[in-house]
């Protein structure tokens, strides 16, 4: 079964800093025999400054911790899914974006993040994640050495159309990479990334931001990786660091026998309203 690494970091605002913490962390997830890699959303940068971050934020081709990670993947010969960094798009508004990047240091595909988080929390907190950057318009599925991966960014995570879309086009396993906030990880996390494994029968891999950052802000970490059985096979806790678990395509096959639940989808025609 292949070997995957999370990286549970606790990312600041700056890229150079959050750079070398996920090189450091190809090295040792390639050198403990992973395939595969994957880092949180805004891995290179943790900024609510706005103002402050905007410095930082450039096109995806002069990003130069999206560089840095891609030379990386070449040197260790691993797959990486750089759960998402903050970049310049061409209209100048920002991309929430992940990337897949395989061995040689190429990226294989690249997601936006589709749904933005624009919420008033009841411990006063208020974000509002499209005053800067725009929405993505499409999902994607691509292939890597432990499945048909689907690609989703954190407040994706309460969509579940999205993930019946990625399962309907081949996922097997589901990436979402986030940086929920303490309140909504402590209340929601767990059970919803249990409920997108077993209404997929896939596996749910989700890496987490960690801990006080540098802006302030404090996030939940509990990076986890569920089975398609909705079984919690790896809890990170708070701690950040590398944490490691097995990818069984037969653990797919066999739910999904099980429990055919896919194979009997079908499309709701209309709802009827009576009062």
């Amino acid at each position: 079964m292949p070997r995957i690494a999370l990286l549970q970091m606790t990312s600041g605002i700056d890229p150079a800093v959050n750079a070398a913490t996920l090189i450091a962390a190809i090295r040792s997830a390639a050198g403990q025999g992973a395939v595969m890699l994957f880092t949180p959303e805004m891995s290179g940068l943790i900024d609510r400054d706005r103002a402050r971050a905007a410095a930082s934020i450039v096109a995806e081709a002069d990003d130069p911790v999206l560089a840095r990670v891609c030379a990386a993947a070449a040197e260790a010969a691993i797959w990486v899914h750089l759960g998402s960094l903050a970049v310049r798009r061409a209209d100048g508004r920002f991309a929430n974006r992940g990337f897949v990047i395989d061995p040689a240091g190429s990226i294989r595909a690249r997601y936006d993040k589709l749904h933005l988080f624009d919420v008033d929390l009841p411990t006063g907190e208020s974000w509002r994640e499209s005053a800067a950057y725009a929405a993505g318009d499409a999902a994607i599925v691509t292939q890597t050495p432990i499945g048909m991966l689907g690609a989703s960014i954190c407040y994706d995570l309460r969509f579940p159309d999205l993930y019946r879309a990625m399962s309907d086009a081949g996922a097997t396993v589901l990436s979402v990479p986030a940086a929920f906030t303490r309140p909504t990880g402590a209340a929601h996390w767990h059970v919803l990334l249990r409920a997108r494994a077993i209404e997929s029968a896939s596996y749910v891999v989700a890496a987490a931001q960690t801990g006080v950052h540098a802006d302030g802000r404090a996030t939940y970490g509990h990076s986890l990786v569920i089975d398609p059985w909705g079984t919690v096979v790896l809890d990170m806790g708070e701690a950040a660091g590398l944490g490691y678990a097995e990818i069984s395509s037969d653990s797919v096959t066999d739910v999904r026998a099980r429990i055919p639940a896919l194979e009997h989808r079908r499309p709701i025609p209309s709802v009827a309203v009576i009062r």
